[in-house]
């Protein structure tokens, strides 16, 4: 009698244990089944009123106006940022259609803290937050200026988040000091950048 009673009790035991493993597994089968992967990270967007993206472009921030530069606004910068750099060329200027190109605009050393440029940023080597810049005119920004000629030149944007600060001074090369310095502050770039936006226009002078 008491082994059938021992024999009851384990059985009874070992069915409620059974029970309480399949009310904890997952529906549907899935015991064990790995946990969602995060939500990727927002891509960077870069953004200006100036002109619609991949648009012509207002003789105002052109050679063949008032040659300011745009106001320009980006978001989703990534937390691990330590500078920004900016970019804009021609990308009609040279066959190789490369960072070969003339400058038009180099920013670098920019604070990862700052959301945009206002219109018009003043000319200078290095502006009051510790950005650095220069083009083909000198320590600012130089306006597209494709000849009346030809087609439309496609002039873009780029906006850079490094994990890094790039301390790489102005080079004071006699011919093209623009060019060499970009050349550094890219090979500077090499490995460290953790996003990136783009933004187009297009221009040729008035016929």
């Amino acid at each position: 009698m008491k082994d059938v009673r021992f024999v009851f009790l384990v059985t009874t035991i070992l069915s409620v244990a059974v029970s309480m493993t399949l009310a904890q597994a997952p529906a549907g089968g899935q015991r064990g089944a790995p946990a969602p992967a995060a939500p990727a990270a927002p891509a960077m967007v870069l953004t200006t009123t100036a002109w619609a993206d991949g648009t012509v472009i207002p003789a105002k921030y052109t050679q063949a106006g008032e040659q300011v530069s745009p106001a320009l606004a980006w978001s989703n910068v990534p937390a691990a940022t330590v500078s920004l750099v900016l970019h804009m060329y021609d990308a009609d200027a040279s066959p190789t259609k490369g960072t070969d190109t003339q400058v038009h605009w180099l920013m670098w050393n920019m604070p990862p803290t700052l959301k945009g440029l206002p219109e018009n940023v003043p000319m200078g080597a290095t502006l009051p937050d510790g950005s650095r810049q220069i083009s083909a005119s000198g320590p600012r920004y130089r306006g597209p200026g494709a000849p009346a000629t030809g087609p439309l030149h496609h002039y873009m944007i780029e906006i850079y988040a490094l994990d890094t600060r790039i301390d790489v001074p102005a080079s004071t090369a006699p011919a093209n000091p623009e060019i060499e310095t970009r050349t550094a502050v890219f090979k500077a770039m090499a490995g460290h950048v953790i996003g990136k936006a783009v933004y187009g226009g297009l221009f040729h002078r008035p016929q």
